[in-house]
């Protein structure tokens, strides 16, 4: 992607500020000075070009940055790996994405960069360990700090895809019963969730004082029920072009990976 297309791409984010935030402090309605609203536009421009730049290192360097999150590996970091083959499963569809996960400003920069794709992103943790260019994109709003055991702060239908990693596992039944349902209202072509796997990860007691919680690895059984109770159904034409497309581009999933329908 150009940086032409990039400053593109991020002004029409700034203007609508996820196309459907129920803020009144919302960049479309903003006074500011055409200076500073430029101003905003380069700043954001060249925060998501650096981090571009520095997820070059490879999947390995990805790994290590996102570890914490999950025993050795973590969904997020699987995520990034998967975002060609769902860009090959979900097509056109990909075009405004929202991210929910930790380490969503790294997701977001990724998703940037590809063609013909905006990207928003919720952190479900605070960024007190970010560093200082994820903090700006916060700044600016292009990613939002929220606790997901609440509505997020979207009009319904706001984004073509919403995809999310790890959060949900340190979730109780109790919550997920409303967050599921929400994540799905705020989707027009479906909801991708990557959830760790019992036995290919291990949850960290450790992290139980930054997550409020030790995460809850559960099976595919398990979750396949949860669905039918909030109602939600699987993507089954999206969840067969995910798999045609992991197979030719050689990508083998550790984590599960869920397709759902939104809500009509």
């Amino acid at each position: 992607m150009s940086r032409r297309q990039g400053n593109a791409n991020l002004s029409r984010r700034l203007g609508d500020n996820g196309g459907g935030l129920l803020s009144a402090s919302s960049y479309s309605k903003s006074r500011s000075s055409p200076i500073l609203y430029v101003a905003l536009i380069a700043v954001g421009a060249l925060l998501l070009l650096a981090y571009s730049h520095s997820g070059k290192g490879g999947v390995g360097n990805i790994k290590g940055a996102i570890s914490r999150v999950q025993g050795d590996y973590s969904c997020t970091a699987e995520l990034q790996q998967a975002i060609p083959v769902l860009k090959k499963a979900y097509g056109d569809s990909m075009h405004k994405v929202l991210h929910i996960g930790p380490d969503t400003c790294t997701v977001v920069s990724k998703l940037f960069n590809e063609e013909e794709t905006e990207a928003w992103g919720v952190e479900p943790y605070d960024v007190e360990d970010a560093d200082a260019s994820c903090k700006a994109l916060v700044r600016i709003g292009i990613v939002r700090v929220a606790d997901i055991k609440y509505p997020l702060p979207y009009r319904p239908k706001s984004f073509s895809v919403v995809i999310v990693s790890d959060s949900l596992d340190y979730l109780s039944e109790r919550y997920l019963n409303k967050t599921l349902p929400d994540l799905a209202r705020v989707s027009v072509n479906g909801l991708v969730i990557f959830t760790g796997s019992p036995g290919k990860q291990r949850a960290k007691a450790a992290e139980v004082s930054k997550f409020g919680r030790a995460a809850k690895l559960r099976n595919t059984t398990w979750w396949t029920k949860f669905f039918g109770q909030v109602s939600l159904e699987e993507n089954e034409g999206a969840s067969k072009k995910f798999n045609i497309a992991a197979t030719k581009m050689s990508y083998v999933a550790n984590c599960q990976v869920f397709h759902l329908r939104p809500f009509n």
